[in-house]
């Protein structure tokens, strides 16, 4: 997956390490230090995907997450950076419409691997390094350019926010997924959805391509955290 991302981060050294990581990705890049410079690049260079981070000078990213949503893309990707671990901060960003966010300090290996999925559950970008769109684990087959699951050689037939969940899990197969991460995953395609509306889309799911829902050994829940996609990729 090759996409052109633009960069909002005022600490020059941490945009110059995101610039290097997603170079070695493939991606091209844009760098900004500052809101109102990331506005401008967003309106003239129509980026796949923008990480924003929250403490921008001159507008802050939430200010810019604002203006982007009502601006000529508004679906475009949002991956948001914060020094703040408030929950109310963390909220807001997601309410404003960002698609994801890390918390300060990070990983960039986690953060490379954040701006893969959202790319994926979007279909922005262009395949490079592999034509095949389909995201494969856990016997599982999620094909976004044809909107086909199947599970055991067999289709599966899912909702748009199953579909978006189940997306997201097989992208990133062991990583535990809170039920506010997952609801993220059904923005547009499931507005009036709330955390708990997500463990009836797992439910749901379980359903479809477990062998014995009640006892699942794909789509596990992590008691207290959320819900993983367990198994190896095939």
């Amino acid at each position: 997956m090759c996409a052109h991302v633009l960069v909002a981060e005022d600490d020059e050294k941490q945009a110059e390490l995101i610039r290097r990581s997603l170079l070695a990705e493939g991606h091209t890049a844009t760098v900004v230090h500052d809101g109102a410079a990331a506005l401008d690049a967003a309106r003239s260079l129509g980026p796949d995907l923008v990480v924003l981070d929250l403490m921008l000078p001159v507008v802050d990213g939430f200010g810019v997450c604002r203006a982007l949503r009502g601006g000529a893309d508004p679906e475009i990707p949002v991956v948001m950076l914060t020094a703040r671990s408030a929950e109310d901060d963390l909220l807001l960003g997601l309410e404003l419409g960002a698609d994801d966010y890390m918390t300060k300090p990070y990983s960039p290996r986690e953060l490379m691997a954040r701006i893969r999925t959202v790319l994926r559950r979007s279909g922005r970008g262009v395949g490079t390094r592999d034509d095949d769109p389909v995201v494969r684990a856990a016997g599982i087959s999620v094909d976004p350019v044809r909107h086909e699951v199947r599970c055991g050689g067999a289709t599966v037939d899912c909702t748009p926010a199953e579909f978006q969940i189940l997306l997201a899990m097989a992208a990133e197969p062991e990583r535990v997924f809170t039920r506010r991460q997952l609801l993220q995953c059904t923005r547009g395609f499931d507005r009036a959805s709330t955390e708990r509306a997500v463990d009836v889309h797992i439910m749901n799911l379980r359903r479809k391509i477990e062998t014995d829902p009640r006892r699942p050994v794909r789509l596990v829940t992590v008691f207290g955290v959320g819900y993983k996609l367990s198994g190896t990729r095939p």
